[in-house]
């Protein structure tokens, strides 16, 4: 309740020596810690972002915290995602941080939902909750928290994050722009590389996350100035914040219903374009690689198109790195043809995806190559588990 009945919220003991330091600031009070206590929160997703933006607001006294996660803990997972620890590896990321939330705090009420956040459920999932907070990593389930805060009027406390660079908003809050006009329209499916690809600072998650907790957290105690209205960019390797301004825009599509998101952001046909492309790609498996190995042939070229950092971690014996930028740009598409000299050409990435664009444009070019299925972490799993996975 962002407007509560202040009168029906009464701390315990434990939780006037608890929020002590709170408590005596005059911006927050015990008027504030009532709010806090009053209020409640919904978090989309447990990993770079709701992470420490859980562990903040459980330990600030938010009444009711609701996680919507349907992901289990993986070991790459830890570098960032910190309110999960090993001995959680394997296991649900919702109660991994349900459990962590109440060793903060046990007087926080956690609601767990181990579900994917849809078009179906959104609106249930979020009308009981006073905000949402953002900690999503993909673009239909952003439009989508955005769509169903706007039909709801909720706050939707947004964060993003990238290699070494966040970017944290409040979206639709007194009036002011939703993620709709910051993003009218999604970028093509494929064109801004995930995590997994381009990799995150793990830190930078804890920056950006503990925007999103401070923003819930002013929105709550309707105190300072928050982001509404304003875009904060952040540089970690430069250190650097910058501020742009954002407006509604006056023209912009009203928002009627859910719509499917994926479709909106051309996930289907994005697959579906992969697949007949995969279809008319030739493929061999690792085995099959590993047979020409062993067998001594001499006839190809292994050609590894992942980035030179991702080669230092793992390779596979006899590759050859070209990275897929440098075949986008050209310049790599005669540094292949040397290599080549008239032999065959095997191609690999981290999963296989990145390896079968570098071979359509590679045959645009007039070569014609063989795509290696499930990448390097195929040749890990099934071939030689001495090699790192990542």
């Amino acid at each position: 309740m962002l407007n509560p009945n202040l009168d029906e919220i009464q701390l315990t003991k434990e939780e006037y020596e608890r929020y002590s330091r709170h408590i005596i600031l005059p911006e927050v009070g015990l008027e504030g810690q009532k709010r806090l206590k009053a209020a409640s929160i919904l978090c989309i997703g447990t990993g770079g972002l709701g992470a420490p933006l859980l562990l903040y607001l459980a330990a600030a006294g938010v009444g009711r915290i609701g996680i919507v996660d349907f992901d289990v803990v993986d070991s790459s997972n830890l570098h960032r995602q910190v309110i999960h620890g090993t001995s959680w590896v394997g296991k649900p990321k919702i109660e991994s941080a349900k459990s962590r939330v109440l060793e903060i705090n046990p007087n926080c009420q956690v609601d767990l939902y181990e579900t994917r956040l849809s078009s179906e459920n959104a609106l249930d999932l979020i009308a009981p909750y006073d905000i949402v907070v953002d900690g999503t990593d993909n673009f239909p389930t952003r439009y989508l928290v955005n769509d169903a805060c706007v039909l709801l009027n909720k706050p939707n406390v947004y964060g993003s994050i990238f290699r070494f660079e966040g970017q944290a908003t409040v979206f639709n809050y007194k009036g002011g722009p939703n993620y709709r006009d910051l993003y009218p329209e999604p970028p093509p499916p494929g064109m801004v590389p995930s995590c997994a690809e381009g990799g995150v600072l793990g830190v930078l998650c804890g920056i950006i996350g503990t925007i999103q907790a401070t923003e819930a957290i002013k929105i709550i105690l309707d105190q300072g100035n928050t982001l509404n209205g304003r875009l904060l960019l952040y540089n970690a390797l430069e250190m650097k914040f910058r501020e742009l301004k954002l407006r509604p825009n006056p023209v912009r599509p009203v928002i009627e219903k859910l719509i499917d998101y994926e479709e909106f952001c051309g996930i289907p046909q994005a697959k579906a374009e992969e697949e007949k492309r995969q279809m008319e790609m030739q493929e061999m498996t690792v085995q099959d690689l590993k047979d020409l190995l062993d067998g001594g042939a001499k006839d190809f070229v292994l050609l590894d198109v992942r980035n030179p950092n991702e080669y230092e971690i793992a390779r596979i014996p006899g590759s050859v790195l070209v990275p897929l930028p440098d075949i986008e740009r050209g310049e790599g598409i005669n540094q292949v043809k040397e290599l080549l000299n008239g032999h065959r050409l095997i191609a690999h990435c981290k999963m296989g995806g990145r390896s079968a664009k570098a071979l359509s444009i590679l045959k645009e070019a007039g070569i014609e190559g063989t795509n290696l299925k499930g990448g390097i972490l195929a040749w890990s799993r099934e071939i030689d588990p001495s090699v790192p996975e990542y």
